[in-house]
């Protein structure tokens, strides 16, 4: 059943069979969007998702998805900074957080848990691709460059020398190393490439790592 909507004083209103009625501010129905387009996305995938599926589940036209979102790129876009949030908060925690591990071990290790228990959402963040044309928003690449950053506050303790450029594009490569040994987790391929589960890999890696940035430089 396709629900109507009117719009009056700024809230939006859906209308049902026998004259039933609910309002919701605009920001209430943005949330209703997000909060199904999330859902079925962990169900099923992107594939999965389709303005129409949207539109059934939280009982409003499809016309009211791009009344609130530039279109479903818009939607998944914004799903997408729900996951980084996520994913920010996590390792932000990590980094408040006392442990026996140094700081880099335990940010990677935190990566690694919410890519493997939030998979299908994980997996969004890099097979959702905008059409050539289309730039990503400023606030989702300010979001990127956060969570970029908490690398690099975790290679910070063992960085001793070199500019703060340097300290970057260190931490991007660590980054870089773990990302890639969580894709093949995370698609089942480690065992291709090795014997040793990801969480060992991923121990030597930023112990490696955290080692060469320790050595004297000659």
């Amino acid at each position: 059943m396709i629900m109507l909507f009117s719009q009056r004083g700024g809230d939006f209103r859906r209308v049902g069979n026998m004259g039933r009625r609910s309002t919701h501010t605009p920001q209430q129905l943005r949330d209703l969007i997000l909060d199904a387009a999330q859902s079925i996305i962990e169900a099923q995938g992107l594939a999965g998702l389709s303005a129409r599926e949207i539109a059934r589940r939280i009982e409003y036209s499809p016309g009211t998805i791009y009344n609130m979102f530039q279109n479903l790129d818009d939607v998944v876009l914004h799903v997408e900074g729900r996951v980084l949030d996520g994913l920010d908060q996590r390792l932000s925690e990590v980094l408040t957080s006392a442990g026996d591990k140094p700081p880099a071990q335990r940010v990677a290790q935190a990566y690694l848990a919410f890519s493997t228990q939030t998979p299908r959402l994980w997996n969004l963040l890099f097979e959702h691709h905008l059409p050539q044309s289309t730039q990503l928003p400023a606030w989702y690449q300010q979001k990127l460059e956060t969570l970029t950053g908490r690398m690099e506050q975790a290679i910070a303790p063992e960085f001793t020398d070199g500019t703060a450029e340097t300290r970057r594009d260190s931490a991007r490569a660590l980054w870089a190393a773990v990302h890639g040994i969580t894709s093949l987790a995370t698609a089942d391929k480690l065992t291709s490439v090795t014997s040793q589960d990801a969480v060992r890999m991923i121990d030597d890696l930023v112990t490696t790592y955290l080692a060469g940035l320790a050595a004297p430089k000659h």
